[in-house]
């Protein structure tokens, strides 16, 4: 590479890093905006766990936040997630999502919407809420008062699909 091209790859290369160290101070100046705005103190554990949902879509466990969250060095403990997990659930900032028996996940997207679970490998995924016809909550027997409702599909994943055609 010459010397003059050089000089512009690093300039580029500077210029994207800046670009993306500002977008990333500009999501952390959000999250941390949302949660005082919610009431709660924003602590290097509430911070991570919750910037550690927005940045994914699989509904983890409390174990899958943990392991990513000490990935690169061992910073959180288990008690430490499920407390943040607790004062974010209590804000409506994260909900609780039970798919399967015992198996507590959490997701950021606390707007309505429905899942779809892959039953050969266990991949979940968020259906929009407009996609299911209403269901008439009055039809339900008398003495039964419904306040909300949640689908699961359950079924095959096209990855899983294609895998079991080859």
């Amino acid at each position: 590479m010459k010397c003059q091209e050089k000089k512009r790859y690093n300039n580029n290369l500077r210029s994207v890093n800046v670009i993306q160290v500002n977008a990333m101070q500009q999501k952390a100046d959000e999250i941390v905006k949302t949660l005082k705005s919610k009431g709660l103190r924003v602590t290097p554990q509430r911070f991570a766990v919750y910037a550690n949902l927005l940045a994914r879509e699989d509904h983890p466990t409390v174990d899958q936040i943990l392991t990513n969250l000490n990935q690169d060095a061992p910073t959180s403990s288990q008690a430490t997630v499920y407390a943040a997990l607790q004062a974010l659930r209590e804000v409506g900032l994260v909900r609780e999502v039970l798919l399967e028996e015992g198996v507590s996940r959490y997701d950021a997207n606390v707007g309505l919407h429905h899942h779809f679970r892959c039953k050969c490998c266990g991949a979940i995924e968020d259906i929009g809420w407009d996609t299911f016809e209403c269901i008439d909550l009055n039809k339900l027997r008398s003495g039964l008062k419904a306040e909300r409702y949640e689908v699961t599909v359950q079924g095959i994943c096209d990855r899983c699909e294609t895998k079991s055609k080859v």
